[in-house]
């Protein structure tokens, strides 16, 4: 049995893994687009500060791992697939053929469409490559034009800020990462970000780059009139699964491709796994891309277990899962965070000591949560979320103090516990 693996990121490397535990005497063909090992995009904040060296952001560290494993490792990009001969074409025109197939290629930044952003000295911190291209530029006191302050772009912004670069980063919503956050949450992460130095531009796009000549070689023109000498900009505006490479296969493909709960493809004998994926959330039983590490790796599991045991575990679902550092202050969010139609919530704030805490019910069920500057929250947030236990008495309790989550959750699960031994 040949398992082939398109993708090398955390996702591919799990299920590579996995595959060779479970069908030792299978082979396991994993094909990687670019020329590194395969390594984490989430080590790469790490080394843009210098904590670690490039190696330290591969997945596996010695250099014959793969090999000692029974895993061929090739570094190729896939043209396209023919699913019904279960055959690659690679990009120097040679094939590659499968018996069962996974699909864990990722995802590529999505370039704003404004003009300038293909000259040099804008980049993406997406990869390796454009890692070793803005340290290059980002060095201590030189301006740095960060665009987007999502969940990537705060990671980076982090990254940023250890280099001692003038950073301004602008966002076009009216506050930051503004997919795990709601309003109040999401200014007090830019207050903060604002209190250590960072200039945080909120409800502002950028209208054009352009080259310069004022001792800065960019010029950054913004939609309210105003610019910004820079010698950096970094474009992190978000993220699409990666399908071009599809379009004849007959796979089916939305906003990424779509998989049943056993990661399998529409069609048979083809899987895929994390970012590219279109997979169950655990809280509304829909389908959608999740790019998280953590998705990923159960993604890449899960899709082993079925490419060589047939479909007989089930995917309950992901729990949407956030945990952020954005320059020392820890933000979390998670399950329906937003709360849900007829439900309620519950709400601690603090913004001088940058603490915040909100709880989402559907009836006397925690659904959803998020918090700031609160980690001892983040255990308890996510067992009552994926238990989906009534909270009876405690959801009143909660509603006037939702610091007590803790003890809700001890509770609970003292409560399940005398239910099992009844």
């Amino acid at each position: 049995m040949r398992h082939v693996i398109i993708g090398a990121g955390p996702a591919g490397v799990i299920a590579a893994e996995n595959l060779k535990k479970l069908d030792p005497s299978g082979s396991v063909v994993l094909l990687g687009a670019e020329d590194k090992p395969p390594y984490s995009r989430m080590a790469i904040p790490y080394f843009l500060v210098g904590d670690i060296e490039e190696e330290g952001t591969y997945l596996r560290k010695s250099a014959d791992y793969y090999a000692s494993k029974g895993i061929e490792v090739r570094q190729t990009r896939v043209s396209s697939v023919d699913t019904a001969s279960k055959r690659l074409t690679l990009a120097d025109d040679s094939t590659l053929d499968y018996d069962k197939l996974l699909i864990s290629t990722g995802a590529t930044p999505v370039k704003p469409p404004i003009g300038g952003i293909d000259l040099p000295g804008v980049h993406n911190c997406w990869t390796l490559a454009d890692a070793h291209k803005i340290v290059e530029r980002a060095t201590p006191g030189s301006s740095v034009v960060l665009m987007g302050a999502g969940f990537i772009g705060c990671i980076i912004l982090e990254a940023l800020a250890a280099r001692n670069v003038e950073l301004t980063v602008v966002e076009m919503e009216n506050r930051m990462v503004s997919r795990m956050t709601n309003e109040v949450m999401g200014t007090m992460i830019k207050d903060w970000c604002v209190a250590k130095g960072i200039n945080v531009l909120t409800s502002t796009k950028v209208g054009e780059i352009q080259e310069s000549s004022s001792g800065k070689p960019l010029k950054v023109m913004l939609d309210n009139g105003n610019t910004i000498d820079a010698d950096l900009v970094i474009s992190a505006t978000g993220v699409r699964s990666n399908t071009a490479f599809l379009g004849d296969s007959g796979i089916e493909v939305r906003d990424g491709i779509v998989v049943d709960d056993h990661m399998q493809t529409s069609v048979a004998d083809v899987y895929a796994a994390g970012d590219v994926a279109q997979g169950r959330d655990y809280s509304t039983g829909e389908y959608y891309v999740q790019a998280i590490q953590p998705t990923a790796v159960e993604h890449g599991r899960l899709a082993a277990q079925s490419m060589v045991n047939g479909h007989k575990t089930a995917h309950r679902g992901t729990v949407n899962m956030n945990i952020l550092d954005t320059v020392g202050l820890i933000s979390t969010s998670f399950g329906m965070w937003m709360g849900v139609p007829g439900g309620t919530e519950s709400e601690s704030v603090d913004k001088e000591k940058f603490k915040y805490l909100n709880l989402q019910f559907k009836d006397d069920v925690l659904v959803g949560a998020s918090s700031l500057g609160m980690t001892q929250h983040v255990g308890a947030m996510r067992g009552l979320i994926q238990t989906a236990k009534p909270l009876g008495e405690w959801k009143e309790r909660l509603m006037s103090d939702p610091t007590r989550l803790m003890d809700a959750y001890l509770a609970s699960a003292q409560q399940q516990s005398a239910d099992l031994s009844a």
